[in-house]
This record gives structure tokens, C-alpha cells and sequence, in this order.
């Protein structure tokens, strides 16, 4: 079996194991030469370790009981994604509003501010300029389809 159908299976069975909890959605599907599976699910109000720890258990034995690795020669690990992986879905920018962000979009500028809003096709990112008194703020309107990563900035 080919990577592409590796990966659709394992996405049709992660998919088919989250209907269980509509709050909890598949973000990504990564794979190594290795047959190291590394699963992205991440949830409107984050995902809990108990349940990501629940569903690499399910996805593991459904794995071995179809024998898609007959010599058992693969490694699966379920994860959220964490702050440093970028954003990939319409869910994720909506669950991260009122977050700083740093849009990198298709030509390479970046921009670096507070995800305001978040419509179907677009998001409002508002940059902060200047100190004290000439402070300014620009909201930037950022077509989704223009955007090529969206990561989580941490400010202290």
C-alpha cells in the first residue's frame, strides 16, 4: 500500500473516531519513511490527554487488527498541535481569536498583531504600532487563500 492510501485510511478511521465528539476535529497526518504516524487532532476548547491518549489506543489497535503493517513495523503518536505548528484549518483560527498571531502570506511579508475576527473566506489581524502616546493600530483584512503559515506568538 502506497503513503497517500496509508494516509486515507488513517484518516478515514481518525475521522470515523471523532464523530464520537463533535467538539474534536483531525488537523493534520504526517508520515516518515519510517512508518512513524504522527496524528494532529485538536478541539474548539482544546483536547484533553486523556482523550488524545484514548484515541492512539483505538487508532493502534485498529491499525493491528487490519493488518496494515503486517510485521507491526510502525509507530503511531496522536498529538494537538502545539504552538509551533501553524495553523491549518478554519476551525483553529476561530478557536485562536483573540490570540497574537504571526500571518506569513504567499509573497513572503508578514504581519504580526491580534486575530480579531475570523469570516469564511478572510481574517482580521489588528497590528499595534508605536509606544505610549503614538500608539496606532492598523487592522489588516488577510484573504485565507493568500496565507501560507499562520503561528501562535506568546508574549510576555
Amino acid at each position: 500500500m502506497d503513503k497517500e492510501a496509508i494516509i486515507q485510511k488513517l484518516q478515514e478511521k481518525a475521522v470515523a473516531l471523532l464523530e464520537g465528539n463533535p467538539s474534536h476535529f483531525l488537523v493534520d497526518i504526517r508520515i516518515k519513511p519510517t512508518n512513524n504516524f504522527k496524528i494532529f487532532i485538536d478541539g474548539d476548547n482544546g483536547v484533553g490527554i486523556d482523550d488524545l491518549v484514548k484515541y492512539n489506543r483505538a487508532l493502534y489497535k485498529q491499525i493491528e487488527e487490519e493488518g496494515l503493517f503486517p510485521d507491526g513495523d510502525f509507530s503511531l503518536e496522536v498529538s494537538s498541535p502545539g504552538l509551533d505548528e501553524p495553523l491549518k484549518l478554519h476551525r483553529q483560527y476561530v478557536k485562536n481569536t483573540g490570540r497574537n498571531v504571526e500571518v506569513t502570506l504567499s509573497d513572503g511579508q508578514k504581519t504580526e498583531g491580534e486575530l480579531l475576527s475570523v469570516t469564511g473566506d478572510a481574517i482580521v489581524v489588528v497590528e499595534t504600532r508605536g509606544k505610549g502616546k503614538k500608539i496606532e493600530k492598523l487592522e489588516h483584512t488577510i484573504l485565507l487563500e493568500t496565507i501560507k503559515t499562520t503561528k501562535i506568538q506568546i508574549k510576555f
